[in-house]
Parts: structure tokens; sequence; C-alpha cells
């Protein structure tokens, strides 16, 4: 949600914004005409209320004669409060709604386009040559296969597509990504935190998660409940309607837990092994910081994001996301993606927004500065979503005889273990 007084004191920069994302320009105008309305209607309804209590008072001191036409103005005004304060209702009302449908104003430095109209910031690592060593690099589904790491034959027959099992050496892959992912932030200085996987509906619509992503979101009709994509959601509203002081900020969390997406977009698309499902489960960083700070903040997130890949060893490059492929809450965002080796292409790993005070405004969070009291920003940015990291370590760390080399920093949560072995089944 952006302040309503940026957009009366500078609507062509809202316009601006909504036509990069490629959303509805004429939403602006819907929603000036809609806070003139609630304005006028307000001022309407006060004025009425003062000459119905200044009369109120004049009432009581007035002759028979003056009293009986005092009364009857009484009467009319009655009706014309009770008429101003449901437009004042309506016209809020309205307004609010208006201004729940508005993405967040983007930076000025994102580039303008759609999804392929990324910019490319940054390239690490080296992608390996497996033709000159000698041999064809196996997907992470072969892989994981040989390995008796992935069963997604036995997820589908369970579950449903897009759904897995990881066992033996998999699920203990994940457990040691869980824990160097939150082993790193806390170094850090984030709190770890394991989030509710249901949250309510303010908590979803806070976030900005039911506008453009809302068919991505599992609802349970029964409870009114929603399960969380990521814990952002959570993260974001654990301190809903609260009043921060602004010498405990920044505030930054790191939050495990499942994550659930309907992926209703995606029809055709990642349908062999991990990389695009229903269920997984991640690692999330999340900080409140001041409006003035939320640019910095955004680069440390990112600096963190760098700092976990390389301690991977995995080849991937950051990319500033286009406007239109942004989403509702964030501002800016920055993306890295791994190398995946059989795709022969970068794909998304990582990805760290700044959301300035959108979040905060939708969820009435506020810091105290003296005495002033101002909503803040929010800031999220993944650390590790397991089941595709999972995809890029497996393919980037093979071996000729389907055996994969673990990276070091996992290798202390996995009992030292340095090559996961294929098995016999």
């Amino acid at each position: 949600m952006i302040d309503l007084r940026l957009l009366r004191e500078d609507p062509d920069r809202v316009r601006a914004s909504q036509r990069a994302r490629g959303e509805d320009v004429a939403l602006v105008d819907s929603l000036l005409s809609a806070d003139e309305r609630r304005r006028s209607s307000g001022v309407r309804f006060d004025e009425l209320r003062a000459e119905q209590k200044q009369l109120g008072k004049l009432i009581p001191k007035a002759s028979p004669d003056e009293k009986a036409e005092l009364l009857k103005r009484a009467e009319q005004l009655k009706a014309d409060v009770k008429a101003a304060d449901a437009e004042r209702d309506a016209a809020e009302a309205e307004t609010q709604e208006l201004l729940g449908r508005l993405g967040n104003l983007v930076h000025p430095d994102v580039p303008v386009g759609g999804e392929e109209d990324f910019v490319t910031l940054e390239t690490h690592g080296v992608i390996r040559d497996f033709g000159a060593e000698g041999f064809e690099p196996r997907d992470h589904l072969e892989l994981g296969q040989l390995l008796g790491a992935i069963d997604v034959e036995r997820g589908a027959k369970v579950s449903g597509s897009r759904f897995y099992f990881l066992t033996g050496v998999g699920a203990l892959l994940e457990l040691a990504l869980v824990n160097a992912a939150i082993a790193q932030a806390t170094a850090a200085g984030f709190t770890p935190m394991l989030t509710p996987a249901l949250v309510r509906p303010q908590s979803m619509a806070g976030t900005g998660f039911l506008g453009q992503a809302a068919q991505d979101v599992y609802h349970l009709d029964k409870d009114d409940l929603y399960l969380v994509g990521t814990s952002e959601v959570p993260l974001a509203a654990y301190h809903m309607d609260e009043i921060i002081d602004a010498d405990r900020l920044p505030l930054r969390y790191a939050g495990f837990s499942p994550c659930f997406r309907r992926e209703a977009g995606s029809h055709g698309k990642d349908t062999k092994g991990i990389f695009r499902v229903h269920q997984f489960d991640k690692v999330e960083m999340f900080s409140y910081v001041t409006p003035e700070d939320s640019v910095a903040e955004h680069q440390r997130l990112l600096a963190w994001e760098k700092q976990w890949l390389e301690s991977l060893e995995l080849p991937f490059r950051v990319i500033d996301v286009a406007t239109g492929d942004l989403g509702a809450s964030a501002a800016r965002k920055f993306d890295c993606e791994a190398w995946i080796p059989t795709q022969g292409k970068y794909r998304e790993l990582t990805s760290t927004s700044d959301c300035t005070e959108f979040q905060s405004r939708r969820l009435s969070i506020r810091v105290r500065e003296g005495k002033q009291v101002r909503p803040l920003a929010t800031l999220n940015g993944t650390l590790c979503a397991v089941p595709r990291t999972i995809v890029a370590i497996l393919e980037n760390h093979q071996l000729a005889d389907g055996s994969v080399r673990v990276p070091e920093v996992l290798r202390p949560y996995l009992g030292g273990r340095e090559i996961l072995e294929p098995v016999s089944r």
C-alpha cells in the first residue's frame, strides 16, 4: 500500500510505476476520485455533526416557538448525519479497495519490461566443461535415483504430480542445507524462527499475496486460513499492529518453514524432477529497517545470498529483475540464478526484494523516533530454497560414476562425508 499523500502530490509518478509494471494505469485516476469523495464526505460529516452538537446546546435555551423549529431542524440533521456517515464509509471502503489493488512504486533504476528484460549485474564461478572431462552430465533426477535420494514416483502416487520424497542421503542433504543456512544467518545476526504454515487472511493480504499472486495460494475454506508460500508472510505479520522503537532496528529474522504453491501458471514447465513443486522447505531472511536504510539493507541481503551460493561452490549470476516481473509488494528485486548444466541455463535459486513501506502500511507496523511515528520498511531474501538448491548441487558437483562431491560447507552436517555414493536398490 502506497502513501495517499504521495498519490495526491505526484500522481504521474504512480501512473508511471503502474505503466512500467504493465498494470492498469486508469486505477490511479479511479483512486484519486475515490480519495476526493472520501475526504469531501468526511468534511461534510464533520460539519453536520458540529451543527448537530451546536443545535443540541441551543434547544434547551430556546423559547417554545423557537424550540419547535429547532427540533424540526434537529430531526433533519439526524437524517443528514446518518446519510453523510454512510457516504463517508462507502468512500473510505472504495478508497481502501482500490489502494489495495495498486502495486508498490517501482525503484527508478529497475529495468522496464517483462520477465526476459532483466539486467545481469554480476556473474560468479566457473561453468564446468563436462565434455572436456569426458562424460555427459546426468540430470538431478537420475542422480537422485542413483543416490537413493529422490523418489518422485511414490511422491506422485501418494500426493499427485509435483510432489516427491527425499529419502536416505536426500533427506540428510536437506537437513544439512537447512542447518548450514541457519548457521550462516545466525552468525550474521539474524534471529532464527520456526514459523506457522497457516495464516489468517489479513496476514496473507497484508504482505501482498492475495492480489496477482492469489492463484498460487492454497486456501482452507472451512477454517478461512491460508497455507503460506514463504515464511515471508508470517515474518512480515509477526509485528502486525505494533509500534517499534527506532533503537531496536534493524530487526532481522531467519525463518524456516514448509512452503506451498499451486504453481497455477506453470503447466508443462519443469515437470521433471523437483525443480518446480507444490511443497518445499525454505530458509528465508526478513528485515525491518527505517525507510532510509532499505536500499542499503537490500544490498546486505543480496551479499548474504551471494555468500551462501559461493559457499556451496555454485556458478551463478545476479540479475536486476524487470518491472513486469517484480510482484506487487516489491519496489526492486534481485535474483541469484545458479547454472543448471543439463538445462544449459541459469535458473533462480534465491531472490531478495525491497518492499519499502508497502507491507508495513497494510499491516500497520510503525517505527517510533522520538515523538514521530511512521511506517517502517520491510525486506525479504531467500537464503535456501531446498529442492532447487539440491538440484544445483547434484548437477554441478556430480562425478562420472554418478557420485556427487559434497561442498565443504555442508560436510560438518553430513558427518564429514565428502562424497555421496550411488546405492544399489
